[in-house]
């Protein structure tokens, strides 16, 4: 049997991205917060018992991203053994003698889990609390241009919102979809025009002219199913948008 090392929690929500089992359901884990380099370089040195500083240890690690960074634009493979990285093109080419065009075409960095990070999966234990609360949820983002999912954000093209009762409806003035810059903490919202569809577990929108940065996601809506909402709710995703 397994060391139970670590505990997920996690809620079930009606699954809205297949179509086979109207009934069935997805599970959505309980982040408790996210984690910067600084924050787990301490976490090493005070849970961990590392034998370097953490100040040291969050100097070594950012000097490692920014050289893999490099490394990954220069075309080169990454394999950390806890993740692998590497560098894809999206599009179609017409043509043999077709040139990369980045009006067409675009780059992108995919990053999966590796052998060391498999390997503890086994010493998760996950944690059902049950069907969460009826309120409005995102799952998960597709941008059309690039075909990413849950990460990029391609200004002027659209966006696929899954979700469940994420609707646009209501008579608030501050409904709507919006795009929250993490460091500014700027709110762009959507222009209602730019609103391509507009269903209780979907919708697509015109992404607006954000510049290079990154986002947060909220949908804000009286949508209730039936009844409007007295008050709005915001769905959040739990995941950030970068536009390069």
């Amino acid at each position: 049997m397994a060391n139970i090392l670590h505990r997920i929690k996690a809620y079930l929500y009606d699954n809205v991205l297949t179509k086979d089992n109207p009934n069935d359901f997805t599970a959505r884990t309980v982040s408790e917060r996210s984690l910067n380099v600084q924050q787990i370089c301490q976490a090493a040195v005070t849970r961990g018992g590392a034998d370097i500083s953490a100040s040291s240890m969050e100097h070594a690690t950012e000097l490692f991203l920014k050289e893999m960074a490099y490394q990954l634009c220069d075309g080169f493979s990454v394999n950390t053994g806890y993740f692998t990285a590497s560098t894809t093109i999206r599009g179609v080419f017409d043509s043999p003698s077709e040139t990369f065009n980045k009006d067409k075409h675009s780059i992108i960095f995919q990053f999966n889990q590796g052998e060391n990070l498999r390997a503890e999966i086994p010493n998760i234990e996950v944690s059902i609390l049950g069907v969460a609360e009826s309120s409005a949820v995102i799952l998960q983002v597709t941008d059309v241009k690039s075909g990413s999912v849950n990460d990029l954000l391609t200004p002027g093209r659209n966006l696929k919102i899954a979700g469940s009762k994420i609707k646009v409806a209501g008579n608030d003035p501050f409904i709507g979809v919006f795009f929250v810059n993490t460091t500014s903490n700027v709110r762009t919202m959507v222009e209602e025009s730019d609103m391509v569809t507009n269903n209780p577990s979907e919708l697509i929108v015109v992404i607006p002219a954000l510049p290079a940065g990154t986002y947060n996601l909220e949908v804000v809506t009286q949508y209730g199913g039936g009844t409007p909402l007295k008050d709005a709710r915001t769905a959040t995703l739990d995941k950030i948008l970068t536009v390069v």
